[in-house]
């Protein structure tokens, strides 16, 4: 136990930082809790440890008197000058008493306080070198793989968890592999230690690793205002500069698209979708969808949804693989967003025109008049036939596109104008 308690204080001066003095101050003070349970009567135990030989001694005090009545604290004065020459009647001496199995308890409660203090040391060094980095971008080694899939990942001082939960599932690792994650927190455990939290599928890592590959973010030209991933799959994130000469996309994209790659190298060849930011919400939506063209778009009153219209053969690509797409677009804007193919828009406006036209509304059959349209487009609906809103309303955009000064654009516009004046 001697041997083994000096190189245990040598390994924890050399490795961990723990000074031997705190060490052996610590186990003092829980042996002397043990020594007083173990020992019945004595007064005053102490317990020493000898920090080279790591020997233990346990101390109790005994008074000189002249004819011992209490064994347990008293001495005779012959015995006690066997101990120390000068003692005399009245003086305290100090006798061995530490008992035959202290040795067993002594490694126990050593084993356990050094336990204790190398928890409390190693979360003061990770609270020291890792609490104020928090959002940096670490590297480390995997070092084991435990419950399923989380990983342990060995960074030098310390060792980090990558929970299965933070890296994307089209991921995988093996022991020793070389990993970079965004140190996401750094948290307490139940056993009185800490631990460093890693996160490879947070938005924030993204984030990190443009700015390594962006001077312009680090120096603050341009700036990330929004950042929406699904992690392994796709990222969408704004930029706006906040110089007019630097184009922001173009700065995160990078010559040739040289930085964007880095990023997505990093990713394992998750999408990245990069657009200019907008403050209001309809421009940007329609910066991120672009090149698509948006053909109907209106917000709810409250602003909490979005709906728009494609053309059909736009509808997937807007709505993505499994709805990613219009989700994370949705998220971009901070909105709900509904998506409809034209073609179902276009059926369901027939069949309300349709419902529309069959109302008992004397309105309806009162001489045409279109609100915002030119007086000649109006003149060529009553020329054309179409004299009254029941009429146009009873219209197919097929039979409203044969005159001549309409055109499709337009019919949309005409259909739409008489539909909503008589909701």
């Amino acid at each position: 136990m001697n041997k083994d308690l000096v190189a245990i204080f040598e390994y924890l001066e050399r490795e961990k930082g723990i000074k031997r003095d705190i060490i052996i101050g610590a186990i003092e003070e829980a042996l002397h809790v043990a020594a007083r349970k173990s020992i019945k009567g004595l007064i005053n135990v102490s317990v020493k440890i000898d920090s080279k030989t790591g020997n233990i001694e346990v101390i109790a005090q005994k008074e000189v008197v002249e004819e011992v009545t209490i064994p347990d604290e008293e001495i005779s004065l012959e015995t006690a000058q066997e101990l120390d020459p000068n003692a005399e009647i009245g003086d305290w001496v100090d006798i061995e008493a530490t008992p035959s199995d202290f040795g067993r308890i002594a490694a126990q409660t050593a084993r356990q306080v050094i336990a204790q203090k190398l928890r409390s040391a190693e979360r003061d060094v990770i609270y020291e070198e890792y609490r104020h980095r928090i959002n940096e971008i670490i590297s480390g080694t995997v070092k084991r793989i435990v419950r399923g899939a989380t990983l342990i990942v060995d960074l030098g001082k310390v060792e980090a968890i990558l929970p299965d939960r933070f890296y994307p599932k089209t991921e995988r690792y093996n022991v020793g592999e070389r990993v970079q994650a965004l140190l996401y927190e750094v948290r307490d455990t139940e056993s009185g230690g800490a631990e460093v939290v890693l996160s490879r599928s947070h938005p924030e890592f993204v984030k990190q690793l443009f700015l390594q590959e962006v001077p312009e973010l680090e120096d603050e030209s341009i700036h990330i205002e929004k950042i929406v991933r699904d992690a392994g799959y796709r990222t969408k994130l704004a930029v706006i500069s906040n110089d007019l000469k630097i184009d922001p996309v173009g700065a995160c994209v990078g010559v040739r698209g040289t930085r964007v790659k880095n990023v997505i190298r990093e990713l394992n060849n998750e999408k990245i979708d990069i657009l200019p930011y907008a403050e209001d919400k309809v421009q940007f939506l329609e910066n991120a969808l672009s090149p698509v063209e948006i053909k109907k778009i209106s917000l709810s009153a409250d602003e909490s949804t979005i709906s728009i219209v494609v053309d059909d053969e736009s509808y997937p690509i807007v709505l993505g693989k499994r709805g990613m797409n219009a989700r994370l677009c949705g998220q971009l804007i901070g909105i709900e967003l509904n998506v409809q193919r034209m073609s179902e828009y276009q059926t369901t406006m027939n069949i309300q025109r349709a419902q529309l036209a069959l109302m008992d509304d004397p309105s309806l059959d009162e001489a045409l008049q279109i609100e915002g349209m030119s007086s000649l487009i109006t003149d060529s609906l009553i020329s054309a036939g179409y004299d009254t809103p029941r009429k146009v309303l009873s219209a197919s955009p097929s039979e409203l596109a044969k005159i001549p000064e309409i055109s499709n654009e337009m019919i949309d516009r005409i259909l739409e104008e008489v539909r909503q004046k008589r909701l």
